[in-house]
């Protein structure tokens, strides 16, 4: 088996919603970033050079991260509305609250550079 390491630099608000986004739908984080990298990125044990040489290749490439993200916010909304109504004032609805608005954020921008 081969592995190979990655640092991402992102944007810790970014990071956040992610993790919370993962802990709301109880799924791994690193297994999401393994399963993106390798459906998405074009990196695998047998194929770790991903091409985004093209125009379209980045497009596309942007494109699907914009869907991942859809995909987080979704999990990250359906946690923040699962919170009881006697919590909708308290400081964990808040932070959900903050989440959805920072994905948002993020996809609105990807999306302005398609």
């Amino acid at each position: 088996m081969e592995y190979t390491q990655i640092k991402v630099s992102v944007d810790s608000e970014v990071a956040s919603a992610f993790k919370s986004a993962c802990l709301a739908a109880d799924i791994s984080m690193a297994i999401v970033l393994s399963q993106y990298m390798a459906k998405y990125g074009g990196i695998s044990a047998k194929n770790n050079s991903a091409s985004l040489s093209t125009k379209r290749q980045r497009r596309a490439a942007v494109e699907k991260i914009i869907k991942q993200l859809q995909n987080i916010l979704h999990y990250e909304e359906s946690y923040r509305d699962r919170i009881p109504e006697n919590l909708q004032s308290s400081v964990v609805f808040d932070t959900a609250d903050h989440w959805v608005s920072v994905l948002e954020d993020v996809i609105d921008s990807l999306d302005s550079l398609r």
